[in-house]
């Protein structure tokens, strides 16, 4: 049985219009679904990524604007447009939320989806506690008991340590997907992580230039 680990911020626009898609292949090939939830600008600015405040006008209105527009179309998968308006609010407490619950499985797949989707197609903040519950609700969960959790040293320390684990692999985007170790970087390379945990693809045979 093949794994996916599944690297995203829970406030990842990309990740929510792959995150329908990613399930049904889940679903349709018995893959294990590893959910790892990570605090995406620390990450991604290690690799040398730019914060989305520094990145051009033409870079944010052709990765933020119309490739979501294509792909909400392409994916049949509502969005706002534009930006969500709390995009740049804390999420670290939904992110806790969702390690709460467990690493995979069917409870932690439809809270990661929900608040993906109030994010981007309701314009949910994620940083308020009584969003926050009302989704958690909304997927039959105790919110407050979910809050108190995801909001505790031991599931922050998690998202925590997730997020060194995804430096260390080099993650440079939300949401990357490691394929029994091969890793697939945007929800654009759902059709090739379908074909991977069919038959997966031969080893690289690239070798990194040496460093003079």
């Amino acid at each position: 049985m093949s794994t996916i680990d599944y690297y995203y911020s829970a406030h990842s626009a990309f990740a929510y219009l792959g995150s329908r898609r990613l399930y049904e292949i889940c679903n349709e090939h018995s893959v294990t679904l590893v959910h790892k939830p990570i605090n995406l600008s620390p990450v991604v600015e290690v690799q040398g990524s730019l914060p989305f405040r520094d990145r051009t006008q033409a870079h944010v209105d052709y990765f933020f604007g119309r490739e979501i527009e294509r792909w909400s179309e392409y994916r049949d998968v509502p969005v706002i447009k534009y930006r969500p308006t709390y995009h740049d609010a804390d999420y670290s407490l939904a992110s806790g939320m969702i390690v709460a619950l467990g690493s995979s499985g069917p409870a932690v797949d439809a809270f990661a989806h929900a608040i993906l989707e109030a994010h981007w197609r309701d314009d949910a903040d994620l940083s308020d506690q009584a969003t926050l519950i009302t989704i958690a609700q909304h997927c039959g969960l105790d919110g407050p008991a979910l809050i108190e959790q995801g909001a505790g040293p031991e599931a922050q320390a998690k998202v925590a340590a997730i997020s060194e684990d995804a430096r260390e692999l080099s993650v440079f985007g939300s949401p990357t997907y490691v394929v029994d170790g091969d890793p697939f970087y945007g929800q654009d390379r759902l059709e090739l992580i379908e074909r991977a945990v069919q038959r997966p693809f031969a080893p690289t045979c690239w070798v990194n230039p040496p460093v003079n």
